[in-house]
């Protein structure tokens, strides 16, 4: 209910929303949780397991239980905690994992059937009758699983992503953050301030304590205030940082326009890359329950969220409650409800020898269990006189307080315990350049939390050598920490740890019991932390029933691993822009318009569209034009758009012992105007990719590689640069997108090239491999004799600008020479007549030897996967290995990815002597011809064997031939 005070909530400003399409009304500044709570309702979800009734829990993101689907259509979205969802006008919300509805659940007749639902049934269950799993069990399991649901439509809302540089970032805004915040920024340095909440001061804006001789609130929105008008310092409100990650780098999800009822062309999340010189982790500490009979009930709440409801939103979650805790804690929400005018039914603390000041029905025990079934109704109290009900429709409760340690612990740190507030603390320097401050580091009074704050500030600012100087921390409340440690109260019944997934005490001594020791092997056993608030309320308590189950202490038993993101992440916020077209952009060629006016249909190579083949009048099938195209290189010459392939420029000193150390053969020895093929290794062994490489100067490179692995070939020769090999003087750029290169092929192709260059050139002054700049009609270009096609060939690269008009000339010139374009399907044909390997062949499976090049691994310098390389395994003889093939059998036709079997064996897996890479119909041999690998290959070349496609019903028998089909010795290319 509603009740009076000075909260952050503006009644000026109703709000109308629904829930489960009832209307309700609300303010601006409410939650979904705090305006369901001012309207009375408790009934919010259903746990996943046993579907029981659930209610708010907490009043942030910690949230087990509210969670709901908001919006309608493709804007539909599931899973939102209505403790973070900000109201506004016209929200439509709804709850969850119920039906046919939440009042009237179905499904919650399996908590009648939970003594067969134990944890681990699913492992015990399921494994009989074997035929059952696909047919029964996991269409069964499949229908059931997941909470909330997408609309499974398209959505259209915008996502953006950025990135953020400062040299502090302050990771919360509650005292500590702050006042960290405040020392850095009056200091000079740059600093981001990042908070989940839309008003920052943390627990200062949900307690009535002071801080500097007025109320915390005050003093939090005076900082605010003054952070915001400095230029030096960027508040970023709404958002959560999600993860931290190697060098300074930090995960942020911002809530853009998630609380704006029509935000119009705003994005609804952004999600940021901060890299920071240094940060403070200042996220507070995360309330835990205590788990007792009965202990899930909507209307059982955390202590610390029952007063952040009467503080902030001014409502109160029950009109008779009962405040139970193991920490002074308990004692304070009792004081501000009664300060707020509800009725405090009774004060139960666990501590012994514990008493309180104030004037309320008080009881030295705990409680033991609870009444009610869609709301709580009663508890019991066990004291030492007894068992005594009270009748309370809320229990606040306290079992201590977690420091939201997480992100200290992304990088595979593990906290340490602290016996003193019986909670886990982070270690210093479990991520580099972070420290925890105030309540993150176990911290819990205001003022110790103040003072934390600038303490870690200038400790940061002098890092970064900035004068700190001497902060002035305002006076606030400096009370003890007293707690006396309380896990789960003993009993019989269920006493539920994790809320969402259903777990109870009983399940974790039962993963004991049946060895499950390990916290990582319970945890996957019972399914405790696995729930969307990812154990925050509960692993702590898990834990400790875990140790006492096993005989060990709970730094022993030790925790879970801490992965990012610490809340929920939406994949369109982190895919921002990979929407539609997004997702993977067109990229085109230079030639692209001349080439869809010649008709040439465009297939994908890689994100680039290259033309498929280029039709003819009167041709009906793509085998005609191909075969065309075919003959113009081998017959008179072809032009072909190579620009796809990836260019990267190489320069310093250092580029040829760069280029040593990443090719398994010799670059550094290679001459000024010369190019030279090149083969490039993983670390593990096996084949990256292949290209070649031209000197075009005594410390200037340039590398080509295949198109599809542009990207990743740049990517490991930064890492190479930056991780592996600093020391070397190199630098890289990609040049891909800069030149437009064609390829110039066939017989004729050098009259073509003489007719358009200023300076002719000859066999002597441009032999086979050679390279050098040249001018056509005064335009700078860069030429290379090279071929993927076997025949006498030229790749011509000019500036992009160029491109266009470059690639028509070159096309007409062919034409009239009795050549022409040629697209993909050509191009395809002839470098398997020429046995030239493609990723077709180098799919990241297979080694120089498998390939036949280990004579290009250099016995006179390391490269990278020279050791793995030579592996016995990667070397054996009886490796499938690069063949050709050709079909002998009735069926004229080969197929890739096929399968090879000898002559009169099953074909079956246990038989399987290699597969089919790639294929093509050769017109200038008049029959099929395949590329693939066959076990012992280079041995069995002239023996036939049968190939088998299953899923095409294609067999037939070919003839293991040598992978070179056409002008073997080379003649043509270097003639």
């Amino acid at each position: 209910m509603r009740i009076d005070g000075n909260g952050l909530i503006d009644r000026a400003r109703p709000l109308r929303f629904s829930f489960d399409g009832h209307a309700y009304d609300g303010y601006h500044g409410d939650t979904l949780a705090s305006a369901l709570l001012a309207n009375g309702i408790r009934l919010v979800g259903r746990s996943f397991k046993y579907h029981r009734p659930r209610g708010i829990m907490t009043a942030g993101s910690e949230e087990p239980n509210a969670l709901v689907t908001a919006g309608q259509g493709a804007a539909q979205d599931p899973n939102l905690r209505a403790t973070t969802l900000e109201l506004y006008d016209g929200l439509e919300a709804r709850s969850q994992n119920r039906w046919p509805s939440l009042d009237w659940d179905l499904l919650a007749l399996n908590d009648l059937a939970a003594p067969f639902f134990g944890a681990g049934f699913y492992y015990k269950t399921f494994m009989w009758p074997r035929a059952f799993w696909e047919k029964l069990y996991e269409p069964m399991i499949r229908r059931a699983a997941g909470l909330g649901a997408l609309s499974g439509q398209a959505n259209a809302e915008r996502y953006e992503r950025a990135f953020a540089h400062c040299d502090l970032l302050v990771i919360g805004a509650g005292p500590a953050g702050l006042m960290a915040a405040l020392t850095a920024a009056r200091a000079g340095a740059d600093v981001i301030l990042a908070d989940e909440d839309r008003v920052m001061g943390g627990r200062l804006n949900l307690e009535t304590e002071e801080v500097g001789g007025q109320a915390g609130r005050d003093w939090a929105a005076g900082v605010v205030e003054e952070l915001r008008a400095m230029e030096n310092v960027r508040l970023m409100p709404r958002t959560t940082v999600t993860g931290a990650y190697d060098g300074g780098t930090y995960g942020a999800v911002e809530r853009v326009a998630m609380h704006v009822p029509n935000p119009g062309p705003a994005p609804r999340e952004c999600f940021w890359r901060i890299s920071a010189r240094r940060a403070i982790l200042a996220t507070g500490a995360l309330e835990r329950p205590v788990a007792f009979r009965d202990n899930d009930r909507p209307g059982i709440m955390m202590a610390g969220a029952v007063r952040a409801y009467v503080n902030r939103w001014n409502v109160a979650p029950g009109r008779s409650v009962v405040v139970f805790g193991n920490n002074d804690g308990a004692h304070r929400s009792a004081a501000d409800l009664l300060a707020a005018g509800v009725n405090v039914a009774a004060l139960v603390d666990a501590r012994l020898g514990a008493t309180t000041t104030l004037d309320v029905p008080f009881y030295a025990g705990h409680i033991c269990g609870s009444e009610g079934r869609k709301g709580l109704e009663a508890v019991s109290i066990a004291t030492m006189s007894g068992i005594e009900k009270v009748q309370a429709d809320c229990l606040a409760v306290s079992g201590g307080w977690n420091p939201s340690l997480h992100l200290a612990c992304h990088m595979g740190g593990r906290p340490d315990w602290a016996p003193g507030i019986a909670a886990f603390v982070p270690r210093a320097g479990m991520v580099p350049g972070l420290a925890a401050a105030g309540a993150a580091n176990g911290t819990f009074s205001t003022a110790g939390c103040l003072a934390a704050g600038a303490e870690e500030a200038q400790a940061a600012l002098t890092d970064l050598g900035l004068n700190p100087g001497t902060p002035e921390i305002p006076r606030a409340e400096d009370g003890a920490y007293d707690i006396t440690p309380l896990w789960s109260v003993p009993g019989k019944g269920r006493a539920w740890l994790d809320f969402q997934n259903d777990v109870t005490v009983k399940d974790v001594n039962l993963a004991a019991r049946e060895a499950y020791r390990s916290v990582e092997h319970m945890k996957r056993y019972t399914t405790q932390g696995m729930a969307p608030d990812q154990g925050k309320n509960s692993n702590v308590n898990a834990l400790a029933v875990l140790a006492d189950a096993t005989g060990r202490t709970i730094p022993e038993t030790g925790t879970t691993t801490y992965r990012p993101p610490f809340v929920p992440v939406s994949i369109a916020a982190m895919g921002a822009g990979a929407q539609g077209k997004g997702f993977a952009p067109e990229r085109m060629t230079t030639s692209h318009k001349a080439s869809i006016a010649a008709g040439a249909p465009m297939i994908e190579a890689g994100l680039w569209y290259r033309p498929s083949y280029f039709p003819a009048p009167g041709e009906t099938t793509w085998r005609q034009s191909c075969d065309r195209e075919v003959g113009f290189v081998r017959g008179a010459v072809g032009i072909c758009d190579v620009s796809t392939l990836g260019k990267i420029d190489i320069q310093g000193p250092d580029a040829g012992a760069f280029l040593d150390f990443v090719y398994t053969n010799m670059f550094s020895t290679l001459k000024v105007g010369r190019t030279r093929y090149g083969l490039m290794l993983r670390e593990d062994g096996h084949v990256m990719d292949d290209g070649t490489t031209a000197r075009l100067g005594e410390n200037h490179y340039l590398m080509t590689t295949t198109t599809a692995a542009a990207g990743p070939v740049m990517r490991h020769l930064e890492f190479v640069r930056q991780g592996l090999r600093p020391e070397l003087d190199v630098q890289l750029m990609s040049v891909t997108e800069q030149w437009a290169q064609f390829a110039v092929a066939g017989p004729k192709s050098r009259e073509l090239v003489n007719g358009l260059l200023d300076t002719p050139i000859d066999n002597d002054s441009f032999p086979f491999m050679g390279c050098g700049a040249v001018t056509l009609g005064g335009i700078d270009a860069r030429l290379f004799r090279i071929s993927f096609s076997g025949e006498h060939a030229y790749e011509i690269a000019v500036p992009a600008r160029y491109g266009d008009s470059l690639f028509r000339l070159l096309k007409r010139q062919a034409e009239a020479l009795g050549g022409g374009a040629y697209g993909m399907e050509a191009l395809n044909v002839l470098r398997i007549e020429k046995g030239f390997i493609t990723h077709a062949e180098i799919h990241g499976r297979t080694t120089a030897f498998d390939i036949g090049m280990q004579g290009m691994m250099s016995r006179k310098k390391d490269f990278i996967g020279k050791s793995a390389s030579q592996r016995p395994g990667l070397m054996d003889e009886g490796r499938e290995r690069l063949v050709g093939l050709k079909p002998v059998g009735d069926v004229q036709q080969l197929t890739a990815g096929a399968h090879l079997f000898d002559e009169g064996a099953e074909a079956i897996r246990e038989n399987d002597q290699g597969y089919v890479t790639s294929v093509g119909f050769s017109p200038t041999l008049g029959h099929y011809i395949g590329l693939g690998f066959l076990r012992r290959g280079p041995e069995r070349i002239g023996e036939t064997i049968r190939m088998v496609d299953h899923l095409r019903g294609v067999e037939t028998t070919c003839e293991v031939c040598n992978p070179v089909f056409f002008d073997p010795e080379g003649g043509r290319a270097r003639g």
